[in-house]
């Protein structure tokens, strides 16, 4: 089986209880989770028995443990986590409003994962990989751009392939060397991942029905657009498949995305039909949401066919 890499921030999340409007009076709160898209990305591939491995940092402290112990129990290769002594993990106060929006406090550039530095352990990584996942916010570091797009270009000049999922917040695009780096990985993409409105972000199109094709004939091979509540589609030069919405109570939306992209991408590794790959994945972030805590909702094989089951009854 192929073996995916991916490379970026490892975190914990401490959730408000109640809602409201940011963090001004104090707030009852749960958690630590353990967190960081391409930490969730990967434990979702990890919970499906597909090859996995993380390159990422922490500090020597309870949250970097807390996500190294998750991280190992459902089967990724940690191998490449350093543990930065005097640093602090990664970490991301949460709180909902009444409208369903959140208000984060984030403090990932001053943390352990802030600086990513290139280590053996990462080179023997990139090494027995055949697959590279990035996610946009993971771009936040000069060094992590660095590190993703060697690993890129190393796995690509092997035969590899490369899977992208934009993720990234609007504030970010104003960080020196962002857009080219976005760019840059959107030129190397085999498998786009991104939401509707991430979509135009790559394309001179302003509707889906001119952006999909624009981007296939650049290259992309597939494009799976994920449609939030409004259920996924999945896009090749062969044709076009739909996932309708499925019906769930939501409770925590962070962290279904990257759920929904572990889980396609398992399946499309694995030779999955398209159809197939897309019902798993649109699964998969249904789920993900009637979970509180950003990994606590990835699923393995037998949860998401009982899920499914669920749904049609």
């Amino acid at each position: 089986m192929k073996k995916v890499l991916t490379i970026g921030e490892v975190l914990v999340e401490i959730v408000a209880t109640t809602k409201g409007n940011g963090f001004l009076t104090e707030q009852p709160l749960v958690g630590p989770f353990p967190s960081g898209a391409p930490a969730i990305f990967i434990d979702q591939l990890g919970k499906l028995e597909t090859p996995c491995a993380i390159v990422s940092r922490v500090g020597n402290d309870d949250f970097g443990q807390l996500n190294i112990n998750r991280l190992i129990a459902d089967g990724v290769d940690v191998s490449a986590i350093a543990i930065a002594e005097g640093e602090c993990t990664a970490s991301a106060f949460v709180r909902y409003q009444e409208d369903g929006n959140r208000a984060f406090i984030f403090n990932i550039k001053e943390s352990a994962c802030g600086t990513l530095d290139k280590t053996a352990e990462y080179d023997a990584l990139v090494e027995c990989c055949d697959h590279l996942h990035v996610m946009g916010s993971a771009l936040f570091s000069p060094n992590t751009r660095a590190l993703v797009m060697e690993a890129a270009a190393r796995i690509k000049q092997r035969g590899g392939s490369v899977s992208f999922d934009p993720n990234i917040r609007e504030e970010m695009l104003n960080e020196p060397g962002i857009r080219a780096a976005l760019d840059d990985v959107v030129s190397l993409t085999d498998v786009f991942m991104p939401s509707v409105n991430e979509l135009f972000m790559f394309t001179q199109s302003a509707c889906e029905q001119d952006a999909v094709p624009e981007l296939l004939q650049r290259g992309i091979g597939t494009i799976v657009l994920k449609r939030g509540a409004d259920g996924a589609s999945c896009f090749t030069r062969q044709g076009r498949w739909d996932a309708a919405p499925l019906a769930v109570t939501e409770i925590d939306p962070t962290g279904a995305g990257d759920s929904f992209g572990g889980a396609f991408l398992s399946f499309w590794l694995a030779g999955a039909a398209p159809e197939v790959a897309l019902r798993y994945a649109n699964a998969a972030g249904a789920r993900a949401v009637t979970r509180l805590g950003p990994m606590e909702g990835t699923s393995n094989r037998q949860e998401l066919d009982a899920f499914l089951h669920e749904m049609k009854g």
